[in-house]
Order: C-alpha cells, then sequence, then structure tokens
C-alpha cells in the first residue's frame, strides 16, 4: 500500500475558493490526496500523521513567473549595486552607494584575480542612483588600466566597460553600432546598451555569460529559491533552448531530486542558431514531448525594448523627462507580428517584454494581427513587466485573451528615480498598476526578474499591496491591492500564465504537493510586514526542503 502523510498545520492557505483553509494536507506519491481536518484525513488507510508543521503556515509554493537562470550563477561575478544583497551560500554584501564605493569594490575585486589576463567581471551596477556621476570608461580606467573590465548594470540591459577593453575589441569613434552613446569628441564613453551593444565587448562579454552556464550556477538557482519560498521558477528568455548542451545541463541539474524547485525554460529567438522563424517554432515545437515533471519546455520570450531606468525602454509621447532620447527597439516594429505569429501558429506560449507602453502598443497591434488570421483560444500570450501599460490598453489586453506580469518590485528599487528622473510624478504613480489590472479582468501575476531584484514573491507582493518606494514614498496609493490578491498573483496568477494551473498554484486535491511553509501568517501580519514573513522551507512533491 502507498503511504499517506498527513502534515497538520496552524492554518493551510489554500488560495482554492472553494476550499479557502484547512488544518492539514494529506498527501501521496507527491500529489496532494485530500484537505481538511486531522481527524479527518486519519480515516485513510495506512496515513501517518507528521507534525513537523503543526506551528507552521502553509501555501502553495510561490511560482515566479519571471526569473533568469543565471540569478544563481551571477554570484561568481563582484556584485556592485546600490542596495545590499545576500548571495547564496549566505554572504552578505553591503550596497555601493556612491561612484567611489564602486571603484573601491572593483579595486578589491582586481587585487583578488593573479592571472592579469584573466578579465574582471562585475554586475547589479545602478547608474541612475548617483545622478550627475554615471560611471563610464574613465571612472573604471582608475580600477586598472591592463585588465578588461566589464560591469553589468542591474538592469541587465547596458553595461560599462574599461578603455583597455575598447581598444582591444575596437570600440571606438567609426563604431556605428546603435547603444554605443559617445562624447563631444566622438569617443565611446564605454557604455554599452542593449545585447547589440553589449556583444562588442567580444570575448568578455563571452567570457561573463559563458561563466554562468555551469552546473553549479543552476543548483545555486534552487538554492535562492528554497530561502525565498519559490517552488516553481523560470528562466525566462536567456538561452536558446534548443541547443541540446543547453537542455541536458538543466535536465541533469532539475531533475535530480534533491533540486528543490520546477523550471521552465523560454527560448529567446535572439540566440537561436536560425533567423527563420518559422524553421525556430518548430524546433521550439518539437522539445515539448522533452518536458518532465521538474523540467518543463516550449515556450518563448520576445524582447521588444529595453529599460526604464535604464533609459532604452519604448515610450509613447511624451517620453521621458530632460530631453533624453526614446529608448531602443530589440525588434524592429514591423517584425514583431511575423515573429510572434510563427510561434502562436506553432502552439506555442509566448511572453514579451514591454517595459515602456509605446512597446506595449506595438505587441498588441502585433497581437491582434496574428490572432484575426490565426485564431486560438487560450493562448495566454503575456505582457512581461508592463510598466506603464494603461488602462486603455489593459482593456485590449483582456479582450485579447492576454495577461499581464507586472513588475511590482520596481515601486520599491526604483520608484523614486521615476519620479525624480524617468517619467515624473504622475506617470510614476500609475506604473505597475496592478489595481487597474485587475479591474479590468486581466489574469495576473507579479514578479522580481531575478537577479534584476532579489528572488522573493514575499517582496514582489508587499511591493504591490503597499506600494512603497526605498525613500518612503506611498507611490499611486490607488493602485494598491489586497494582501490576498497579491498572494493569489505569485501562485495561482503565475502557475496561470505558465499553463501549470492544473497543477500548481492553489492546494487542492489532485494537484502537486508543493508548498511554501512560514513561520507566520500573512493575513493576520501588518501588510507593511509581509515581506518581513520568515520562510522555514518548502515541500517540492511532498519533499521538504529547508529555508533560509
Amino acid at each position: 500500500m502507498t503511504q499517506t502523510m498527513i502534515l497538520p498545520a496552524a492554518v493551510v492557505h489554500t488560495m482554492d475558493p472553494n476550499h479557502p483553509q484547512a488544518e492539514a494536507v494529506a498527501v501521496r506519491d507527491g500529489w496532494i490526496l485530500a484537505l481538511g481536518t486531522v481527524d479527518d484525513l486519519q480515516a485513510i488507510d495506512g496515513a501517518t500523521v507528521d507534525s513537523r508543521y503543526a506551528d507552521k503556515v502553509l501555501l502553495p509554493g510561490f511560482v515566479e513567473a519571471h526569473s533568469h537562470g543565471m540569478a544563481g550563477a551571477i554570484w561568481q561575478h563582484t556584485y556592485c549595486g546600490f542596495f545590499g544583497r545576500t548571495d547564496p551560500v549566505g554572504r552578505t554584501w553591503p550596497g555601493c552607494t556612491s561612484v567611489d564605493e564602486v571603484i573601491d569594490r572593483l579595486r578589491a575585486a582586481d587585487a583578488a584575480i593573479a592571472d592579469p589576463g584573466e578579465p574582471l567581471l562585475a554586475w547589479g551596477l545602478d547608474p541612475i542612483y548617483f545622478p550627475g556621476d554615471r560611471l563610464v570608461a574613465t571612472h573604471l580606467d582608475r580600477v586598472s588600466t591592463t585588465r578588461r573590465i566589464f560591469v553589468l548594470h542591474a538592469s541587465a540591459h547596458l553595461a560599462t566597460v574599461n578603455t583597455v577593453l575598447m581598444e582591444a575589441e575596437g570600440i571606438g569613434p567609426d563604431t556605428l553600432t546603435e547603444g554605443v552613446p559617445k562624447d563631444a569628441e566622438g569617443w565611446p564613453i564605454g557604455e554599452l546598451q542593449e545585447p547589440a551593444a553589449m556583444f562588442l565587448a567580444g570575448r568578455t562579454f563571452r567570457s561573463f555569460f559563458g561563466r554562468l552556464q555551469a552546473d553549479e550556477g543552476i543548483r545555486h538557482l534552487g538554492d535562492i529559491a528554497s530561502i525565498a519560498g519559490v517552488t516553481t521558477l523560470t528562466d525566462l528568455g536567456t538561452s536558446a533552448i534548443t541547443a541540446e548542451a543547453t537542455i541536458s545541463r538543466w535536465a541533469g541539474v532539475v531533475d535530480d531530486e534533491a533540486f528543490p524547485a520546477r523550471v521552465s525554460l523560454f527560448h529567446n529567438p535572439r540566440f537561436a542558431a536560425t533567423g527563420d522563424m518559422d524553421e525556430a517554432a518548430a524546433e521550439v515545437a518539437a522539445l515539448c514531448p522533452r518536458s518532465s515533471d521538474k523540467l518543463r519546455l516550449g515556450h518563448v520570450k520576445l524582447v521588444l525594448d529595453g529599460s526604464i531606468q535604464g533609459l532604452t525602454a519604448r515610450l509613447r509621447h511624451p517620453s521621458y523627462l530632460n530631453n533624453v532620447p526614446n529608448g531602443l527597439w530589440q525588434i524592429p516594429p514591423e517584425q514583431v507580428a511575423g515573429h510572434l505569429g510563427a510561434f502562436h501558429r506553432a502552439g506555442l506560449l509566448v511572453h514579451a517584454h514591454c517595459n515602456g507602453d509605446e512597446a506595449v502598443d506595438v505587441f498588441l497591434d502585433a497581437v491582434e494581427e496574428v490572432l484575426a488570421a490565426s485564431p486560438r483560444l487560450d493562448h495566454r500570450h503575456t505582457v512581461q513587466h508592463s510598466q506603464l501599460t494603461t488602462p486603455g490598453q489593459y482593456r485590449r489586453i483582456a479582450a485579447l485573451g492576454l495577461c499581464a506580469n507586472v513588475f511590482s518590485n520596481h515601486t520599491f528599487f526604483w520608484g523614486d528615480q521615476h519620479v525624480s528622473t524617468t517619467v515624473g510624478a504622475d506617470r510614476a504613480a500609475r506604473m505597475n498598476s496592478a489595481r487597474t489590472a485587475l479591474d479590468i479582468g486581466v489574469p495576473l501575476s507579479i514578479h522580481t526578474d531575478a537577479p534584476v531584484t532579489p528572488l522573493g514573491s514575499l517582496h514582489a507582493a508587499w511591493c504591490a499591496v503597499n506600494r512603497l518606494t526605498a525613500g518612503g514614498r506611498v507611490l499611486g496609493p490607488g493602485e494598491r491591492i489586497s494582501v490576498y490578491e497579491a498572494l493569489r498573483a505569485v501562485t495561482l496568477g503565475a502557475a496561470y500564465q505558465l499553463k501549470m494551473d492544473d497543477e500548481i498554484g492553489s492546494l487542492a486535491p489532485g494537484k502537486r504537493a508543493d508548498m511554501v511553509v512560514l513561520d507566520a501568517d500573512p493575513f493576520d501580519v501588518d501588510p507593511v510586514e509581509l515581506r518581513d514573513v520568515p520562510v522555514a522551507g518548502t515541500v517540492l512533491g511532498g519533499t521538504h526542503h529547508p529555508g533560509g
């Protein structure tokens, strides 16, 4: 007889409106068999009570529908972001709150590298926090004039490099690639905006991202997932998943019983070997049967624009403050319908990166065109980030059967800067407008975009509930949502957008036994303390994993 395990808790919040709370969960073979009182569940033949969570709170495991596989591996490079962060092994890195502190951090890293030919690779730079003193090549030259230096910005849409790297790769006055700003004399300043420009960093760029492909990095991704209570992750388009080596690497780690999360891999056609979108769609569709219980294949991400705080997202008129030029297109607008159509016709799920509202317009126009030619029910294509989406755009999103995954963490990490630097107080107040999306009936999730911000669904929920900036300002109070709505967004809402809501996202008989274990009830704490609820661990398919 197969063993049934009964897990009592202080309370079980199911996120299932048909049975919102229970005393305990009965688990068999990794699936939820039943919920109810301990007495009722003990009537199941062969059931055994495991009381390890008797004083804890159980919820469906958090689902992060917009993260990146490099969130774990990137810690092998030097962190120099503005906010303090903790790495996968528990070390706390203080934030670099000035350009001088960034340079000091990089000098220490440079001194620790014995090989003079090895590049210095760093990440997390937040130049928007240093108005008037934007980090450029001349700053990095203070660290080294002989070692190549590559610093990825927090948004992952820009990088800053030093002079020796530019000289080695031939980046100079004659470089015509879009996204290479130059000084008054025509010399590149050392900032590379968006992938086409970052690719110019050549072997250093390849070294930065190549080192993120090791198995150990994926295992570290699992480590930070357990700490954050996340049981389903995404690698949202940071690799060409049609490459056999990529699939084998992910499967080898994720399918191991010790790995504490499920992962949905999204293909990014920007990294594909072929430029033929129909061929790329066929390759991705052919991967679907290779999905496993823990590793899902067959989804696609399109990137339309850049980053608002990096000033590379595409915004409707009046665009950015202070006469900043509008951002950069990653896919020419006239090509978006062709890209989307190929993957749509192949029956695939497509998520589209649209930070700016002009990018949202282009994507919605493409969706309308594609659906008119190839109608398809329940496609669940999703607008990712959706930061400046207007009520009118949300009405179109709802009418087209689309979803929205809102970058709620932006309110805290960059809200003050959006007020002062990027779009002004009025537009900043309606950024990441979860309340509007829900009121219009748009299927909603919220995300962290890890490693852009730290992986942590409770923090993302806290941002959507409170809309507090780092400076303590309530930004757009009318766009706040309830604790229940925010927790639903990081569980069932996110699962719906990954087409996994029949398996995960709520606790109900017939669903997988994926749960987060909390030390306090998020519905009982002050909403301002929601992000501080301790994560004691997770349960994945009935297997227990410790938290932080």
